[in-house]
């Protein structure tokens, strides 16, 4: 007799096995997707219906089975297989693989999403996102570039906008000063025409002459006297513009005599005194006692005669040059328009170098020093000892020199070490001040040695710092770190991609668009670097391929049809005997 339960037992295999090609027919159409994992339908047998349960064996007997018969077929479900896929290199910079377990995080919505697709793009505002807007999260950093680990936030890669500028710490310096050249014994001699408080030059002028309140008088040249400087009318001052410093131009400053406001002026004072001190500063003047040889022996002062003489520093490239027009009063009551006419009584010797280099403050202002040598002593015992001197014209104190120190060397030539090796220059213009930057005269291969040769020569070899840079290029390397390459040579870590991990990765719910969101099988997301705890690694420029296997596809659809057929004709034959069974009755 014909048993309508064969009816829906063949239609159990009908629609299981068409769910089955459903599966088979969506692995096949994502053959090409990025990162793609397949799925493949587990089949599982329905309950069965009992005759008999079976008996057990007896003394007389070997016992019967259970007698049952199967109610056809159902889905067991579908399991994802997550094994990795092939990667295939794009040269994206935005492009990712994962090489490994982990998942990229992303965030849609305020909702946190997975994913193994990391063909990522970045959107106007330069966040990196996925192609339907989820946006990517990793460990950002602070304003220091140091990255905030455990702290997930959405990336930004800002090419184009972010500025970055570092200030000088470090300066190294190579080269050789001439251990045979002449010690250094005096500096260039300048000395202005003799000053006087009264027309009749009687009574020189001195260091407390008030130049608010007296008139000061120079020769004329005739054999009479003229007024230099005219104290009748406020907002007087003195320029000094185009003196040179062993070539040098030592820029201009300017000193108002007087405490009203004088547009442009660098420096305040009323007295030749205050004047005089003015003069030191700008030419860098210095006769301090440094070590146990050194002094410069430069000075400015104010003779009995009522004469600014000017002694330069010790050492050829300290020589300086000043002339008449180098020196301007300007303002109402001026007087003569160049009163200091310098004369130049004598020259400066010694071997000495100096070089120039530029460090930057931290808003990467360029900032020019010069650094000169003059060699002060040879030793009885052997080598040679050197004053440096460390100024600038950048120096927003209006005092050029920088720093003073002793370096000594050995009788091999060989440096032995220095008394000061940092020089410091004050900024006005918002940066960290002052800038104290070190120099270093010996860092192994690079370093000053003081053998006999035709001359010294010496420069910087290498300076950290730079002047303002913009982020032009990025890269993503292997744990996940976002390297940004700036205008300015400098490379920084500008964020870092965090992967997530699951215990039970099938556990995962589909969200379609490539994106994955935790189920209850799942397991907690483990949210870490990249390599660590498992997660993988993260290749750059290149992307995970689809892992369907097309063969094993094909194989399983001609079988899922072959099923689907056979239980079709299940169908068929209980309809032809349920036809025939009611023939009988006709």
């Amino acid at each position: 007799m014909a048993s309508t339960t064969a009816l829906f037992t063949g239609l159990s295999g009908l629609t299981s096995n068409s769910r089955r090609l459903d599966v088979i027919g969506n692995n096949i159409a994502n053959v090409n997707t990025t990162a793609f994992k397949s799925n493949r339908m587990n089949f599982a047998p329905t309950f069965s219906r009992s005759f008999s349960l079976g008996t057990a064996p007896g003394e007389n007997t070997g016992g019967s089975n259970p007698g049952q018969v199967g109610l056809g077929v159902s889905v067991g479900g579908t399991q994802r297989n997550f094994n990795n896929g092939a990667i295939g290199v794009t040269g994206v910079a935005t492009d990712l693989a994962i090489e490994g377990d982990g998942f990229f995080i992303v965030n849609q919505s305020g909702s946190r999403f997975y994913t193994r697709a990391g063909g990522f793009i970045r959107n106007p505002e330069n966040d990196l996102m996925t192609q339907s807007g989820a946006k990517v999260m990793g460990f950002g950093v602070d304003d220091q570039f140091n990255l905030v680990d455990g702290n997930l936030v959405e990336l930004n890669i800002p090419v184009g906008t972010l500025t970055l500028a570092e200030q000088t710490d470090n300066v190294i310096f190579s080269g050789n000063v001439n251990a045979s050249g002449e010690i250094a014994t005096t500096g260039s001699t300048h000395e202005s025409r003799a000053f006087y408080s009264d027309p009749a030059g009687t009574t020189p002028v001195t260091a407390a002459t008030d130049l608010l309140t007296t008139d000061i008088y120079v020769s004329d040249g005739a054999g009479g006297f003229t007024i230099a400087f005219d104290s009748s009318e406020p907002g007087r001052s003195i320029t000094l513009a185009g003196i040179e410093k062993g070539g040098k131009d030592l820029g201009s400053l300017t000193f108002a005599i007087s405490g009203s406001a004088v547009e442009g002026a660098d420096a305040f004072g009323s007295t030749f005194g205050d004047l005089v001190s003015f003069f030191d500063e700008y030419l860098g003047t210095d006769s301090s006692a440094i070590g146990s040889s050194s002094d410069l022996g430069g000075s400015v002062e104010i003779n009995a005669n009522g004469q600014i003489v000017v002694v330069g520093n010790e050492g050829t490239v300290q020589a300086l040059d000043i002339e008449t027009g180098d020196i301007t009063v300007n303002g109402p009551g001026a007087g003569l328009g160049n009163p200091l006419v310098m004369t130049k009584t004598g020259e400066a010797d010694g071997e000495s170098i100096r070089t120039s280099f530029v460090v930057y403050d931290s808003l990467g202002t360029p900032l020019t020093i010069d650094l000169s040598f003059v060699l002060q002593a040879t030793n009885p015992s052997g080598g040679t000892t050197w004053e440096f001197v460390a100024e600038s014209n950048d120096n927003d104190a209006n005092d050029r020199m920088l720093a003073l120190g002793e370096v000594s060397f050995d009788s091999n030539g060989r440096f032995t070490g220095a008394s000061n090796q940092s020089f410091s220059i004050v900024r006005t213009n918002g940066a960290t001040t002052p800038l104290t930057v070190n120099m270093d005269f010996d860092s192994g291969t690079d370093s000053i040695t003081s053998f006999t040769d035709s001359g010294s020569n010496f420069a910087a070899v290498y300076q950290d710092g730079s002047p303002i840079g913009t982020l032009a290029s990025f890269s993503i390397g292997e744990d996940g770190g976002i390297s940004g390459a700036f205008t300015n040579g400098l490379t920084r870590t500008i964020g870092q991609v965090a992967l997530a991990k699951f215990s039970n990765p099938e556990g995962l719910v589909d969200a379609g668009d490539n994106l994955f969101g935790s189920g209850p099988n799942s397991g907690t997301a483990l949210v870490a670097k990249p390599r660590d705890f498992g997660t993988g690694r993260v290749v750059g420029g290149a992307l995970e391929l689809s892992n369907v296997d097309l063969s094993q596809e094909f194989i399983d659809m001609i079988l899922a049809s072959t099923g689907y057929s056979a239980a079709s004709r299940v169908i068929t034959t209980t309809d032809e005997l349920m036809t025939q069974l009611l023939a009988l009755g006709r």
